[in-house]
């Protein structure tokens, strides 16, 4: 199977179509087949966007990108700084 991105919006969006078949008193597996995502992927994103809004969840993954490159930031300035004490006093 292909795999495929799906934007938040998305995402949400499929939340409440499934929520809305579970409702109607269809199974998980059967909603997830609708919607087109593994039971998997479904209880990953219950689980990560379940209460949120579009935009809160807009928000959120804006802040995840944001916090992945600050910690790659960190990282190469810790490393930069073992370079260079190890380079000032070699014999540590």
């Amino acid at each position: 199977m292909k795999r495929k991105r799906f934007k938040p919006e998305e995402i949400i969006s499929k939340l409440r179509e499934a929520k809305v078949e579970l409702a109607k008193g269809q199974t998980v597996p059967a909603v997830c087949k609708k919607i087109e995502v593994s039971e998997q992927t479904y209880y990953r994103w219950r689980k990560e966007y379940g209460g949120l809004k579009i935009e809160q969840a807009k928000r959120f993954k804006d802040l995840e990108r944001e916090n992945a490159r600050l910690k790659k930031l960190v990282a190469d300035q810790a490393l930069d700084i073992a370079i260079l004490k190890e380079a000032a006093d070699p014999n540590l």
